[in-house]
């Protein structure tokens, strides 16, 4: 198909506008058919070398989810504290995590040693497998989005340790931890816009 009919790009467009970063969770469960489809979407994904670096794992138990809740109030609070004055009032007021609410986590990691895909175009920049994660959660975000579901990126969390409490193999790199759930409420505004922490800008091109 050389192109797709206007109204599928403009819904393409408007879906991408309200896919937010939801930090807000209902606890109601999600239909294993629902998220599977979501997470199939990671095979669509392009990859360096077509490496398919990513590494999925659901953090269920008691036990995982409790360490990574800690570690996030842990990071949290080292966090808070490298602000001051007003700023830190206003940060210590935002909800920054839907982890306790949300009815499924994921881990999502880089296996930096596959040898899937020969190394090419990883030699130069191995970074780029990295990346490719990061492409492959986004088409997951627009497909959660188009199902009614939220996900929300956790980033304030101490990698180091989130490797050890979940017991990956060492050359496995965090990327997202992601929370997933029925949104309690929907925007196309992200939330950090709303309250005013920061603004969004123009889109900066220039030309060589």
């Amino acid at each position: 198909m050389d192109t797709f009919p206007d109204e599928f790009r403009s819904q393409l467009l408007n879906l991408m506008a309200w896919r937010r970063d939801v930090r807000r969770f209902r606890t109601d469960p999600v239909d294993e058919a629902v998220l599977m489809r979501c997470l199939d979407t990671f095979r669509l994904a392009p990859s360096v070398g077509l490496s398919e670096p990513w590494r999925i794992i659901r953090v269920q138990s008691e036990t995982a989810r409790a360490a990574a809740l800690e570690n996030y109030k842990a990071s949290n609070a080292q966090a808070l504290a490298g602000y001051d004055g007003e700023q830190a009032a206003s940060y210590s007021q935002l909800k920054l995590s839907g982890m306790a609410e949300a009815p499924e986590h994921l881990a999502i990691f880089c296996d930096d040693s596959t040898e899937q895909g020969h190394g090419l175009g990883a030699g130069t920049m191995p970074e780029m497998r990295r990346y490719s994660v990061v492409g492959a959660v986004t088409l997951m975000w627009l497909a959660a989005r188009s199902e009614g579901l939220g996900m929300g990126w956790v980033s304030i969390l101490d990698p180091v340790q989130l490797c050890h409490d979940l017991n990956v193999p060492t050359d496995w790199s965090l990327v997202a931890y992601m929370c997933v759930g029925w949104p309690e409420d929907q925007s196309d505004t992200p939330e950090l816009e709303r309250v005013g922490w920061e603004h969004r800008h123009d889109l900066i091109i220039e030309t060589r």
